[in-house]
C-alpha cells in the first residue's frame, strides 16, 4: 500500500497526539465479539495491544447503548465537526472536550464513536482525502502525474494539520486507498520495473509531501501576522539583508528570485513547483528507459 506521504506501507506507531482516556467501549457489556470473546473497553486493551487502526476495529454497539447515544450525533457528524476544529485551532489545541463543545453535547457522549483522541484524528484525517480529485484515466501518465500531485499539494495547505498525521496511522482509510491505487495506476504507466516502482513514488509525493508543508505553515504564518505573503516576504529580506553577515547570501537570494520571475510569492513558488515536477518527471521518463520492460503506457 502506497502511504499517504510517499511510498511503501505505514508501520505501525504510537499516537502522535499523546495519550487520551479511553471511554466506554462502543459495544455493550453483555455483547460478544465475533470469536466470542466479550469485548474490552479501550483503557483495558491499551497495555496488552499496540495500536493499528480504528479502521480495522470492526466491533458493533449495542442497540440498548447505542439508543442512550445524543440524539443527532453520529460519527460523519463527529468526523466533520474534528476537521473543523482542526481546520481552525490546529493539531495541539485539538481536545475531546472542545470537539464535545463545538457539537454541545458531553465528552463522554463521544465515547459512543470513537476510543480515543486517535480514532477521531484518523477518521479526519481519511475524510480529507476525499477532496483529492481523481485524475483522468484517459490521460497520459505525466498528466495524471501532474493532476495528482497538484491536487495533494492543494490538500496539505488547506490543512496543515494532516502533515504530521499522514505519517502516524495506517491510512487505510476509503479515501486515502482510493489515493494509494490512484498514484499505484499512474507509476504502473511508467513502464519503469517493479523495483524501480516505489523509489519513483518516493521522489515525486516525498517532494510534494514537502513542498506542500511548508507552503501551507508560511501561509498560516502570514495569516497569523495579517500580512499578505509579500509583505512578510519582504519584511523578512529585509531583515536579514540589514545582517552585515548575511548581505552576500541576501544579494544571491534576490539574482535568483529575479532570474526565475514572477511578481509576487505565489507566482514565484508556482514556477519552482511546475519546473521541479517536471524535473521529476523527466527522471522517470529517463530511468524507464534504460530501465524499463516495455514502452510506458497512456
Amino acid at each position: 500500500m502506497v502511504s499517504a506521504s510517499g511510498s511503501g506501507t505505514e508501520p505501525e506507531s504510537e499516537s502522535a497526539s499523546g495519550p487520551e482516556a479511553s471511554g466506554p467501549e462502543a459495544s455493550g457489556p453483555d455483547s460478544e465479539s465475533a470469536s466470542g470473546a466479550k469485548p474490552t473497553s479501550g483503557a483495558d486493551r491499551a497495555p496488552d495491544t499496540v495500536r493499528t487502526s480504528v479502521w480495522l476495529d470492526r466491533r458493533t454497539p449495542s442497540r440498548s447503548r447505542r439508543s442512550e447515544s445524543p440524539a443527532g450525533l453520529d460519527r460523519n457528524r463527529i468526523t466533520e465537526a474534528s476537521v473543523r476544529l482542526l481546520d481552525a485551532d490546529g493539531l495541539a489545541k485539538f481536545s475531546m472536550r472542545r470537539l464535545a463543545a463545538e457539537l454541545d453535547v458531553t465528552a463522554m457522549s463521544l465515547y459512543w464513536y470513537v476510543d480515543t483522541k486517535d480514532d477521531l484524528l484518523e477518521l479526519a484525517l481519511d475524510s480529507v482525502y476525499a477532496e483529492i480529485a481523481p485524475p483522468r484515466e484517459a490521460d497520459d501518465w505525466r498528466d495524471r502525474l501532474r493532476d495528482l500531485a497538484r491536487s495533494y499539494r492543494e490538500l496539505l495547505v488547506r490543512h496543515i494539520w494532516i502533515s504530521p498525521l499522514a505519517g502516524t496511522f495506517l491510512n487505510i482509510g476509503p479515501n486515502s486507498m482510493l489515493f494509494s491505487y490512484a498514484v499505484q495506476d499512474i507509476v504502473r504507466a511508467t513502464g519503469l520495473p517493479l523495483e524501480r516502482q516505489t523509489g519513483a513514488l518516493s521522489a515525486v509525493f516525498q517532494f510534494v509531501y514537502g513542498f506542500g508543508t511548508v507552503e501551507g505553515h508560511f501561509k498560516a504564518r502570514c495569516d497569523a501576522t495579517g500580512l499578505t505573503q509579500d509583505e512578510y516576504h519582504q519584511r523578512a529580506m529585509g531583515t536579514i539583508r540589514a545582517q552585515p553577515h548575511m548581505r552576500e547570501i541576501a544579494a544571491y537570494s534576490d539574482d535568483i528570485m529575479a532570474a526565475r520571475g514572477g511578481d509576487t510569492v505565489e507566482e514565484m513558488r508556482e514556477r519552482d513547483f511546475v519546473f521541479a515536477l517536471d524535473l521529476l518527471i523527466a527522471g522517470i521518463e529517463t530511468m524507464s528507459a534504460r530501465t524499463g520492460t516495455g514502452t510506458p503506457s497512456p
